[in-house]
């Protein structure tokens, strides 16, 4: 399993939208600019978070992009799955075992398929216990 740039931006774009949620509306330049990012790019990322429901967007002069929840209420992974899809490691736990080679071939599952479905069950956990707040700097002391 390899996170697209599409996915790991996607995450940074959260990131920094939750560190700056202080500020309201967040203009897409602006966070181009500090993630060194094209606007063109963050775009189709914004545009994926959005349509998630993970982003309010406003257009027009003083528009931009925030937070609809409290960071603590996103996890990684539903971040990472709104850009990347399901995060499978092997295409059988991704499509389902009816659409797996060996079984059509041979009628029956892959020594390895639980395995593959343990590995997969501990990527998951490990991500949905992950939130947007964990990954976020310790707050600077006055």
């Amino acid at each position: 399993m390899k996170i697209s740039t599409k996915g790991r931006y996607a995450l940074r774009v959260m990131i920094d939208l939750a560190m700056h949620r202080d500020e309201g509306l967040v203009p897409l330049h602006a966070i181009a600019k500090r993630q060194d990012i094209t606007v063109k790019y963050l775009e189709q990322i914004v545009s994926l978070l959005s349509r998630a429901g993970f982003l309010q967007s406003v257009r027009g002069k003083s528009g931009g992009y925030r937070l609809v929840r409290e960071p603590g209420e996103y996890t990684v992974g539903e971040i990472l799955r709104a850009t990347e899809g399901k995060l499978a490691p092997t295409v059988c736990l991704e499509l389902g075992p009816e659409l797996c080679k060996r079984r059509q071939l041979h009628g029956e599952d892959c020594p390895a398929r639980a395995f593959w479905s343990e590995f997969y069950d501990l990527i998951n956990d490990f991500l949905d216990h992950k939130t947007l707040q964990d990954l976020l700097p310790p707050p600077k002391e006055p």
